[in-house]
């Protein structure tokens, strides 16, 4: 029995002295709030890190501001191929495209996300929470429930904004048009920028006496009945920010020109296309400033302390032959104040 007893003791005191040895187990981490998870690698951790650009759809001034930001990362110490390695996909201009992308995107584990234009912000915001995104001519990113305020952005997401005032587009038709009474404008109805902007302008135009006529598509097949839709029923034409509208112009050209009908716009490289002038911003100057942007958040800038930029160079951009061929008389004091004329 004593022996018996001596060997019960034995095992007992063997079984403490390895569990005496154990590790202690680690208490779960508090998880952090989003902002505080949305950080990249650095390129100090000895890495190349995966950036991943979402553009969508190519029209010259979305591919300038694509440009500006390959630009402005390179200048900042983050040129593609070195430090980083930029993935750009392109949605050609299908919403279900862009959802692709950002599920790719979030696939890859990309280290941080930039999307050029509204439609692909919005679907990678939906889709990566935990990465940082920068977005880039976002009209309107508080609309567009991409940030509750421009000041302090309470996600993982931060960027630049195009946003103009229609209160000075009118302003600049009326000079051109100085009996202007009906503008319309062309837009799609799905982006919420191009809405945004249609809706600003109908209030500029109610405090000035002027009607603001909608025509609105759902696709680029639809732009040159929209545009016919316009004829006999306003005085001229303005095409927003829009990025179907702006990526096929040409189609609204077509008819206004026939029909002697004036197009202004929103954007300079709309205007070099053939519109006949513009309060506007360079799209590759935005780009770049994108691009800075996204440098310091590599850097290690918090998104959260990050806030949304809004561009403040407006020039007025005026094109001698388009306003020949509407037929449109310049203003010679427009011609003093333009930034740069197109002949």
């Amino acid at each position: 029995m004593r022996k018996s007893v001596g060997l019960f003791v034995s095992i007992c005191l063997t079984f403490a002295l390895a569990a005496c040895g154990q590790a202690p187990q680690q208490q779960p981490k508090a998880e952090q709030p989003a902002q505080d998870q949305a950080k990249p690698g650095t390129a100090a951790d000895g890495k190349t890190l995966a950036i991943g650009i979402s553009q969508y759809v190519e029209h010259p001034a979305l591919d300038s501001v694509y440009k500006g930001i390959v630009d402005g990362l390179a200048d900042s110490g983050y040129k593609d191929g070195e430090k980083i390695h930029i993935d750009l996909q392109n949605a050609h201009g299908e919403p279900a495209n862009t959802v692709s992308i950002a599920q790719k995107f979030a696939g890859d584990q990309k280290d941080m996300v930039i999307a050029i234009a509204t439609p692909s912000a919005q679907a990678v915001a939906k889709v990566i929470t935990d990465k940082p995104i920068i977005f880039s001519t976002v009209t309107d990113p508080v609309a567009a429930e991409l940030v509750s305020s421009l000041e302090k952005p309470d996600r993982n997401i931060t960027g630049t904004s195009d946003k103009l005032s229609m209160e000075k587009q009118i302003e600049l038709i009326s000079q051109f048009i100085p009996n202007l009474k009906k503008l319309g404008v062309l837009y799609t109805t799905s982006e919420v920028n191009a809405e945004v902007q249609v809706k600003e302008l109908e209030a500029a135009g109610k405090q000035k006496g002027i009607e603001i006529v909608r025509s609105g598509i759902s696709a680029i097949t639809e732009i040159q009945l929209a545009t016919q839709s316009l004829v006999g029923k306003v005085d001229a034409i303005l095409i927003p920010v829009d990025n179907t509208v702006v990526s096929s112009v040409e189609g609204v050209l077509s008819v206004a020109e026939k029909e002697k009908l004036p197009v202004f716009a929103s954007d300079i490289d709309t205007i070099k296309r053939g519109a006949i002038a513009t309060y506007g911003i360079d799209y590759y100057k935005m780009g770049k400033q994108t691009g800075e942007m996204a440098a310091r958040i590599l850097d290690g800038k918090n998104v959260s302390e990050t806030p949304v930029e809004v561009s403040k160079e407006a020039e007025l951009y005026i094109n001698e032959k388009a306003a020949s061929t509407f037929g449109v008389t310049i203003p010679e004091e427009l011609k003093k104040a333009a930034k740069e004329t197109f002949k």
